[in-house]
């Protein structure tokens, strides 16, 4: 099978699958949140049998899921599932704060390096532009869930958070053009 496909499926598959069972039990939650788990977990099987190694960031994803998801189940109460987003994203923008810490340069260069070059300046840049944007999006998310509809929470969290950060990444081409380098 295509590696493409296969990435996609293991990308956007459990979401699909969740969006199925959401609409298909008449918009519920706790139906829903099984399947999206079980889905979650075989993407992650499938990659560490494809690859022999799970990437970081499906990885923290999919514990979370697994974890949120479960807690909303436990405890019947949605807002577990409402604040994985939150949490997930200021998880984000704290490691890429206190990455540079770790490795002595910004943490975006240590995950990116091998496929962009750039300038260590375009690297500071970068890095804090995708931490404002982490917590930017920690902050939406919280005011969709506590203001909307589940539904309208449901259906925002895959089309716009998506989009939004499709579009916020296509805005970093400018920058990323400046301070790339040769080498």
């Amino acid at each position: 099978m295509n590696k493409s496909l296969i990435k996609f499926l293991t990308d956007f598959g459990p979401l699909l699958i969740f969006f199925y069972y959401y609409y298909d039990s008449g918009k519920n939650l706790k139906i829903a949140i099984p399947p999206f788990i079980i889905a979650t977990i075989i993407a992650l099987l499938i990659m560490w049998i494809l690859e022999k190694k799970i990437p970081k960031v499906p990885l923290v994803s999919g514990i979370l899921v697994t974890l949120f998801g479960g807690l909303t189940i436990y405890f019947n109460n949605p807002i577990f599932i409402y604040m994985k987003p939150t949490i997930i994203n200021i998880l984000f923008g704290i490691g890429l704060i206190f990455g540079k810490y770790i490795t002595n340069e910004p943490i975006l260069k240590k995950l990116m390096g091998n496929s962009i070059s750039l300038s260590n300046e375009g690297w500071e840049i970068l890095n804090k532009r995708w931490i404002y944007f982490f917590f930017s999006l920690a902050i939406l998310n919280e005011l969709v869930w506590r203001t909307q509809s589940e539904e309208f929470w449901v259906n925002f969290k895959v089309w716009g958070l998506l989009p939004i950060t499709f579009i916020f990444t296509a805005f970093q081409i400018g920058l990323i053009n400046k301070y790339k380098t040769n080498e």
